[in-house]
């Protein structure tokens, strides 16, 4: 049980694909204009990983080692068009802001890295919990640099959306925040805030560690 639990929260901090092992930052800083958009591309690549993760998983042992990168493209393309085709259906105003990003989905080093790294490898449950992990944690990270990014920069929460609220009003936004810089600056005071957490917790442990050896 602990070790499924370790696969499950492995993507919430420890191996985060965005702030720890920095994968994927195109497609994410690119679309993090605002919270409908960092919800709508968090769900859409959970999707793709999820289902990519059951089928390499599934037919991991019948997959010729020579051709398995091919077929793991074919596989996360046919899922990432899957969800292209059900947001231009019934959510277009999301599909229209994704944009390219979307479509590239198929090459996010996140999912390839996940495929081979851990679904080539191990069973159906350990996958799915391992795709599961990955997305929320990829998704919070996303959420939470647009907050940031929108609430600052446009001076709204929620916008694209019926939902839509005026906080910041627009002579006191601060346009940088839309911008490609803006999101390289966010990221990277999250990237920072998660790696001094990091190193506070390794050195309390080794502290308690080297109490219990002098007693």
């Amino acid at each position: 049980m602990n070790k499924q639990l370790q696969i499950f929260t492995n993507g919430f901090i420890k191996e985060n694909p965005l702030l720890v092992l920095n994968i994927g930052l195109c497609s994410s800083l690119g679309v993090t204009t605002s919270i409908f958009n960092g919800i709508g591309m968090g769900i859409g690549m959970t999707f793709v990983l999820v289902m990519s993760e059951i089928v390499i998983s599934l037919f991991r042992k019948f997959i010729p080692s020579a051709i398995r990168l091919p077929v793991f493209i074919i596989i996360i393309a046919a899922f990432t068009t899957i969800v292209q085709l059900v947001l231009q259906a019934y959510v277009e105003s999301l599909y229209d802001a994704l944009g390219v990003f979307l479509p590239l989905i198929v090459v996010n080093c996140i999912i390839m890295g996940r495929v081979e790294a851990f679904a080539s490898k191990n069973n159906i449950g350990n996958s799915i919990l391992d795709a599961l992990g990955m997305g929320i944690g990829y998704t919070i990270v996303l959420v939470l640099i647009s907050l940031i990014r929108e609430l600052l920069g446009g001076g709204t929460l929620l916008a694209g959306t019926a939902l839509k609220i005026e906080v910041i009003p627009e002579a006191y936004r601060i346009g940088l925040f839309n911008s490609a810089p803006g999101g390289f600056l966010v990221f990277g005071i999250l990237a920072a805030v998660v790696q001094a957490g990091k190193r506070a917790a390794a050195q309390k442990k080794a502290s308690k560690n080297n109490e219990r050896q002098e007693d």
